[in-house]
């Protein structure tokens, strides 16, 4: 190959590796709040249906896409802290309380948040519900804390209209203390209407599976970081075999550095090919697939901030520096909620 040829067959090469070792920068956009407190669960229903729910007795919703949000009147004014929100429309939506006994709540609205309808109160005070999570507009699933020597879900088919702890022969036994991260509110989630799957924190980092919408499960060890506070946080299936999982360590929420915190599945959680973790110290507490961008983009969220991946996790850019604990994406958008009532969505 002749010299001029050899150069410019280089500068090619050149400029076709930096366009795929630098694909376009996500446009990120902090949005107007209507909260102050911390909103620790995000979710998205379509791209202008947007619910977030945290401490305070906060729920917010936007029906633009979160250029705009309001505030929304709650049961039992500022003394809950609503740690998981799941909703189906602009109307519709459920929220989860997380506390020791009686303050573990669910609550539903049909209305737009006008008023609220009580559909479980914990009457364990061993207890301590984390994360809700539905597969269709009647079938649901909880998640608490172990208690009494045995493992707590809930399942409703009746919209939680009534809500039924499963037997202890359904569910996996509980480790020792076992129980889950109310973090992000995504330690509970589906794969399809009929895969769920529950995140446990300490002292595992154990995953449960249902393959039934929740009326049997069972358990599989992962290599995630694990201890007395630590352990899995957040789960993210664009389908019941795809999978990317997130873990921190809760006794250091600002100064995690564990290397065990970012994984994927391709077989439904069997097995996990684990990933770098993203450049700031910090306890993860969610993430979530992008399902209309390209593979392999998704967004984790956590104490040290929120960061964004192309390639399934293998390198991260900085999303804000700022505490971030809700994530929700729909299409090729994320909405993230965080520390002081802030939002941000990120297009990509």
């Amino acid at each position: 190959m002749s010299t001029p040829l050899r150069v410019s067959w280089l500068l090619l090469c050149a400029v076709t590796t930096v366009g795929r070792a630098q694909p376009p920068v996500p446009r990120v956009t902090e949005l107007p709040s209507a909260a102050s407190a911390l909103l620790q669960a995000v979710h998205a229903v379509n791209a202008q249906v947007v619910w977030a729910s945290g401490h305070k007795g906060t729920v917010v919703r936007s029906r633009d896409g979160g250029n705009s949000w309001e505030r929304l009147e709650t049961p039992a004014g500022d003394s809950l802290e609503f740690r998981d929100i799941h909703a189906v429309h602009a109307d519709t939506a459920w929220i989860l309380s997380a506390g020791s006994g009686s303050k573990s709540r669910i609550y539903r609205t049909t209305n737009g948040g006008a008023t609220w309808r009580l559909q479980f109160r914990n009457a364990d005070s061993a207890a301590f519900y984390d994360c809700l999570s539905f597969g269709s507009s009647s079938t649901g699933v909880a998640y608490g804390d172990a208690s009494q020597q045995r493992t707590n879900i809930l399942r409703t088919e009746d919209a939680g209209h009534t809500w039924q702890l499963l037997a202890p022969t359904a569910v996996p036994a509980p480790l020792p203390g076992e129980g889950a991260f109310a973090a992000s509110g995504l330690c509970v989630v589906h794969g399809n209407a009929n895969t769920v799957y529950i995140a446990t924190g300490s002292p595992g980092s154990r995953l449960f599976r249902s393959r039934d919408a929740g009326r049997s499960w069972s358990v599989e060890n992962t290599p995630f970081t694990r201890g007395g506070a630590a352990g899995l946080s957040g789960l993210s299936f664009a389908s019941p075999q795809r999978g990317i999982a997130v873990a921190g360590d809760m006794n250091r929420l600002r100064t995690d550095s564990a290397h065990s915190v970012v994984g994927v599945t391709t077989d439904g959680g069997r097995t996990w090919s684990m990933r770098a973790r993203p450049p700031r110290p910090g306890a993860l507490a969610g993430v979530t697939w992008v399902p209309g961008a390209d593979p392999g983009t998704a967004v984790a969220v956590g104490f040290g901030g929120a960061f964004s991946t192309r390639d399934e996790g293998r390198s991260w850019i900085t999303i804000t520096t700022d505490v971030t604990t809700g994530v929700s994406a729909v299409g090729r958008q994320v909405w993230i909620g965080g520390a002081n009532g802030k939002l941000w969505r990120v297009d990509f």
